[in-house]
């Protein structure tokens, strides 16, 4: 009877583990690899520090954000609408044109590392088309999901900061 009694709640015990979505039961993933893969930008707004909020690449922004399991990594944000060249040449922009491009568009690489306690990115800028912003940035996590990464610049180069919404990207297919 004593036998009944311990093996009982031993028996319901290892079947509830059983039962448990693979996920709860191994081990979480670190945050660099939760961050591995491609991202796409849904939302982009700055926050001025007199509190205005700023939309530098509209309230439909497009863009893109890699992450390498080699710690590189790319960025590339721009307006949904950008307006095409009446010349059709990049080489021969108006200037109004360049002025609009270069107002709506912005892309950096380098190498990244990420500091799982504080969850904060660190990305160390080696291209960009902005070269004032080639320095050392962060970036804090705010939240992340399998399909969903926010993080903040706490120390946008134009004041303020930035918060930024990603979906995962779809898995290409050939």
């Amino acid at each position: 009877m004593q036998w009944c009694t311990v093996l009982r709640p031993t028996a319901i015990a290892i079947l509830g583990l059983a039962l448990l979505p693979a996920s709860a039961v191994s081990q979480q993933k670190s945050l660099k690899d939760q961050l591995v893969g491609a991202w796409n930008v849904v939302a982009w707004e700055r926050t001025a520090p007199d509190g205005t909020k700023v939309h530098a690449f509209g309230t439909n922004p497009k863009g893109v954000t890699y992450f390498g399991a080699d710690g590189r990594f790319f960025v590339m944000f721009t307006r949904g609408d950008l307006p095409k060249l009446a010349s059709g040449d990049r080489t021969k922009a108006t200037p109004q044109e360049a002025k609009a491009i270069m107002d709506s568009v912005i892309a950096y690489s380098g190498t990244y590392a990420v500091d799982e306690a504080s969850k904060a990115i660190t990305y160390r800028l080696e291209l960009t088309t902005f070269p004032n912003q080639a320095v050392e940035q962060k970036r804090l996590i705010t939240s992340i999901t399998a399909d969903e990464l926010k993080h903040t610049n706490p120390a946008a180069t134009a004041g303020g900061q930035i918060e930024v919404t990603f979906k995962r990207a779809p898995t290409a297919t050939n």
